[in-house]
Order: C-alpha cells, then structure tokens, then sequence
C-alpha cells in the first residue's frame, strides 16, 4: 500500500486482522495489532475482537488483548468479551471463559445470548456438563432468552458425561421455551441415548417436525445401539439407510460391526466387512479392529491373524488395539507360541504393549502350561513402563498352579 502511496487506515487493518482471524493466523493478527499506533492508526473494538477471536489457539492471549484494550483507552464491549469467550471455546479453555464471563458485570457489560451459548459450549467440549446446565438455568434471571444453539450445546454436554436422561429431559422443555429442535438437537440426544430403541424412538419423530434424518442422525443412532449391545438394530439402521437415501460411511459400518462383535456375532461382522467395497468404502484400521475383536470373542484365532495381515497388505498400520486382539485370539485358541510371537513384532511396528497386551500374553502362557515364559513377561513390563494389574498377577500365578499341581501327578 505505501508503494501505490496509500496509506493503510483503520479499516484496511481491521480487514486484515479479520483475514488474518479467518485463515487461523492469531499470531500475524496479533502482530498487526501491534503495528497499528507505529503507523499512526488507532485501534478500536473491531480490531481488538477481531484479534481476540483469532486467538483460539494462541493460550492466553485474550485476556492480554482484553487487558490492553483497558491500557489503551478503548471500552471493552459484548462483542469483544463475546469473542474473547468464543475464543477459549474454540481453544478448549472453559476455565477462562467462565472467568471472562464473571468479569463482565464489574466492566458493566450484560452478557447476551452469544455470551452464554460460548460459555455453555466450552463447557461441553471441557466435559463439565453440570456447569453447561448451571449457565443455562441463570439464563432466565439474567433475561437472556435461550435457543436452538444453547439447547444443543447442554445437551451435547449431557451426552459428553453419560447423563442421556438429562438430554432428553432438555430436549422435552424446549417446546415451553418456544424453541424449535432441529437437526443437531436430534443428533445429540440420539448420541446420548445407551439404549438403541430410544435413539429409534427419536429417529421415527424426527418427519413429525419436518426434519428428515440425515447421516449424523444414522450414525448416532447406529451408535446407541452399539452402546446397548443390540446388533439387530444396528444392522437394521444400517439396511434402512439407503432407502432413506442417506449414504452409509466407514463409521457406520464400523459402529455396526462393532455391535456384532459385542454380541459375538462374527460371522455377521465379517460379513459386513466383506460388503464394504460393494459400497464403495475402504476399511480402515478401526473397522478392521472391530472385526479383529469379533473374531478374538469366540476364539477365531486363524481369521484373527489373517485380519491382521491384511492391514498390513492394504497398508495400514496395526496399532496396540489390533495387536491386543489379535494376542487374545491366540490366547483363547490355545496358541501361545503365536502370542509370544505378536508380541516381539510389536517394537518393530512401533507399537507399545500395554496392559491388555501383555495380559493377554500371560493368559496364554498360563493356558500352555509356560509358567516361567508368564514370570519372564511379568518381569519385563516395568522397562515398558506397564504396570501390572490384578489380572496379570492371577494369569501368572495360576500358571505356577498349572505347573506345581501338574509335578504332583
């Protein structure tokens, strides 16, 4: 700009600080903030929120921002608390925008509707669900009337702690508070229910509001019914899907094959597995994990090997999930060589045993009769920093059992 002798002014600065915000860059839109009072420019609320809405990702600098907006004479508004909590909602940090929001009655700012939805947002994404519930009970007193964002928002904090009933009691009161429910409400009420016949119950009331359910709403539902371990209805979900024309996904398939497992229906989980390239899907190694672990449940230990070499043929890689069913597959198949085998593999694909892991391990050690292989693994867990559990020291000293009852005969 100066080389066509323009000289940038506040709201060319407050464009590119917004750009800046935009393109997730705090750091330059910090810096050009900065640069404003050396090229004689002052700054105002929107360069400040602006900035300050940048900054989701840049720790505490809000509050450094807010404080130097006080430092140098501009009036902190609700946009630029709102942005400053919108900022530690998008960052995470629900500690500081309940500060902030604490911080506005002393600066004479009313908090709005704005104010509370980021608030209540960062609450559920903090995983503090009777927090989220606390700011939408003080709505009222404060006249700040909730909406869709804010029911949402609790109820999505509702599902984040396990308390489904909560949710759908939110979800029950928004008709009183002439709020409409729309799609995400649907999706996170559906995402709260354990049971897979509620989230059915939703899904079906879902045409009464003129709302068609979509692929989010299909797959919290499949998702429900993976929780209640009921693989019938996930399937079922699965089937109705193309009917309703929503397209089925990894996640769907995933979540159903992993219903199948919990109730040890492998054969069903691998023949879903089997269906994924009719439907255009890849597999990826949460799939195959899901699989892996249906077979592991009953047993299947040569299907379960085979599983796992083929993530590595379609150039996947195995992780500590994969490898731990896998090792338990053999366990249950009375193959402890193998186990072992696995195991010693694990460093080299750079994967690190955990408990489970080397549980499995000894449990198979026990079962073929290796109770000095059992002890070895025990005394070899502490230079992996895995410490041994209740179940590790009872696989291992039933092994020594095995062996003392079995030089008694």
């Amino acid at each position: 700009m100066p080389l066509a002798r323009l000289v940038p002014n506040q709201i060319t600065y407050n464009a590119a600080i917004s750009a800046c915000e935009k393109g997730c860059q705090w750091q330059l839109a910090v810096q050009l903030l900065s640069l404003m009072p050396e090229a004689g420019v002052v700054p105002n609320q929107i360069s400040f929120s602006a900035a300050i809405s940048a900054c989701s990702k840049g720790g505490e600098w809000q509050l450094n921002l807010l404080s130097l907006m006080a430092e140098v004479g501009v009036v902190r508004n609700e946009i630029t608390y709102n942005a400053a909590i919108s900022a530690c909602e998008k960052g995470g940090q629900w500690q500081l925008a309940l500060s902030l929001l604490s911080q506005m009655p002393d600066a004479k700012v009313v908090p709005d509707k704005i104010t509370y939805n980021a608030a209540i947002s960062a609450c559920e994404k903090g995983y503090q669900w009777e927090l989220a519930l606390n700011l939408l009970s003080v709505m009222p007193q404060a006249r700040v009337m909730p909406d869709e964002i804010t029911y949402n928002a609790a109820m999505s904090a509702c599902e984040k702690g396990g308390e489904w009933q909560l949710a759908l009691h939110l979800m029950s009161l928004m008709p009183e508070a002439r709020v409409v429910p729309d799609h995400i409400t649907y999706s996170a009420a559906i995402s709260a229910c354990e049971k897979g016949q509620l989230a059915l119950n939703l899904l079906s009331r879902m045409p009464e509001a003129r709302l068609m359910p979509d692929k989010i709403t299909y797959s919290a539902a499949i998702s429900a019914c993976e929780k209640g371990y009921e693989w019938e209805l996930a399937l079922n979900l699965l089937i109705r899907m193309p009917q309703a024309r929503v397209v089925s996904d990894e996640i769907n398939y995933s979540s159903t094959i992993s219903a199948c497992e919990k109730c040890g229906r492998w054969q069903l989980a691998l023949n879903l597995l089997c269906l994924l390239p009719e439907a255009r899907l890849v597999p990826n190694e949460i799939i195959y994990n899901a699989a892996i672990s249906a077979c592991e449940k009953v047993g299947e230990w040569q299907l379960a090997m085979n599983l796992l070499g083929l993530i590595h043929k379609v150039r996947l890689e195995p992780d500590e999930i994969s490898y731990s069913a896998a090792i338990s597959a053999c366990e249950k198949g009375g193959q402890w060589q193998l186990a072992l085998n696995l195991l010693c593999l694990m460093p080299e694909a750079k994967v690190v045993p955990s408990q489970i892991t080397y549980n499995a391990a000894i449990s198979a050690c026990e079962k073929g009769g290796q109770w000095q292989m059992a002890l070895n693994l025990i005394s070899l867990m502490p230079e992996v920093r895995v410490v041994p559990n209740e179940i590790t020291y009872n696989a291992a000293i039933s092994a020594c059992e095995r062996a003392t009852s079995g030089s008694w005969h």
